[in-house]
């Protein structure tokens, strides 16, 4: 194991074999678009051209710690853990694999970044990144669950009143809606004090057996208006991080350009459901525009989900909490209840925003990554 002292449980978001490859300049065709995955069960980075079936092992020269940091990123994670320099000769590899080697003056010119090697100095990266949606529920059936079952759902107080959900996506960092300052207006106020976290919580009657986290920030989208339910999404800080266990932990966000078609079953989860969830479908734009509800009001920012049974439980969804899919063996959190959640009138459908369309504005201006341009467009796969 390359990172022996973690017990790292990564799911790439595809797992392939190592397959043989034949030598060309495939990274050079401009425009390109790139796929990243990270093995899991080497942790090797390995790096594929669209359109090519192929991948290719990353080559540690020029390697640099920032370029680690935007893959995981890309990948849903929250931030970049470990990296290090492989030996070739500590690894078993197909006598045939081939490698993409990073050009030295990629920050400057990143369309140049890549071209085939043979790793000159033998060495290839490995790459971990911080933990995120691999605690799933052992069971979706509706029965007293355990502690841990939606290890990032966080419920909101302030001055011991529930307001609000929201999902952990790192130690110190919380998603929820914008919108929860019309019922609280603390999204505007420079003053947290009274506000608080409560993580790894099943029942929202049970907030002293959970973990407690004071709110030292919070990040409104500044496109966001209480006049519209559209950019309905705000990030919050902790003034110290949780230490995450089997019970608290973080959800994946969308990777870049992932595609999560419409019939997908999702799911829902907050205190109020006693920690169970309930089963969601996906709606397509088009049939969701198309229903009395929204009648065309839908943004490019916002999804519908439809509760499978018509169940009015899903009432108690609370505003700004999770609406999560299992992708790959992975959670990720796909939307945030919003202010327009339907749930009594069981052929309307509930409405979230959309993490995925949110990606650029959570890494660049919130967690502060900075953002390269040139002809490459990255994408996760």
């Amino acid at each position: 194991m390359l990172f022996p002292s973690f017990s790292y449980q990564e799911q790439a978001a595809k797992l392939h074999r190592l397959s043989t490859v034949s030598c060309s300049s495939l990274f050079l065709i401009h425009p390109v678009l790139v796929f990243f995955r990270i093995n899991r069960n080497n942790f090797l980075l390995e790096v594929q051209a669209e359109g090519q079936s192929n991948w290719f092992l990353v080559c540690h020269e020029n390697w640099d710690v920032s370029l680690g940091m935007q893959i995981c990123r890309w990948l849903g994670h929250a931030r970049l853990t470990h990296h290090k320099g492989v030996n070739l000769t500590d690894v078993k590899l197909n006598t045939t694999q081939e490698f993409a080697q990073i050009l030295p003056n990629w920050k400057r010119n990143i369309k140049d970044k890549w071209q085939m090697s043979r790793c000159p100095s033998g060495r290839i990266v490995a790459l971990k990144c911080s933990e995120c949606g691999s605690k799933a529920p052992q069971t979706m059936e509706r029965k007293d669950p355990s502690p841990g079952h939606w290890p990032w759902q966080v419920t909101l107080y302030h001055e011991a009143n529930h307001f609000c959900a929201g999902s952990m996506v790192s130690e110190e960092w919380i998603v929820t809606a914008a919108h929860c300052q019309a019922c609280s207006g603390f999204l505007f106020h420079s003053r947290l004090s009274g506000w608080v976290a409560f993580a790894g919580l099943e029942d929202h009657t049970s907030v002293k057996e959970q973990v407690e986290a004071a709110v030292e920030k919070a990040v409104p989208h500044p496109n966001y208006s209480s006049r519209s339910p559209d950019y309905d999404i705000a990030m919050l800080k902790l003034k110290e991080p949780l230490r995450f266990s089997d019970t608290v932990g973080a959800v994946c966000l969308p990777q870049y350009h992932q595609d999560i078609p419409s019939g997908s079953t999702c799911w829902i989860s907050t205190p109020l459901l006693q920690g169970t969830g309930l089963p969601v479908t996906l709606l397509s734009t088009q049939k969701c525009n198309s229903s009395c509800r929204m009648a065309g009001e839908l943004s490019p920012r916002m999804l519908c989900a439809h509760y499978l049974d018509g169940n009015t439980e899903a009432c108690k969804a609370k505003w700004g909490g999770p609406l999560v899919c299992l992708l790959e063996h992975v959670w990720r959190l796909v939307g945030i209840g919003s202010q327009r959640t339907g749930c009594k009138e069981p052929e309307q459908p509930g409405v979230y925003t959309e993490v995925a369309e949110f990606l650029d504005w959570i890494h660049h201006d919130v967690f502060g990554l900075l953002q390269l341009q040139g002809s490459y467009v990255y994408r996760a796969l």
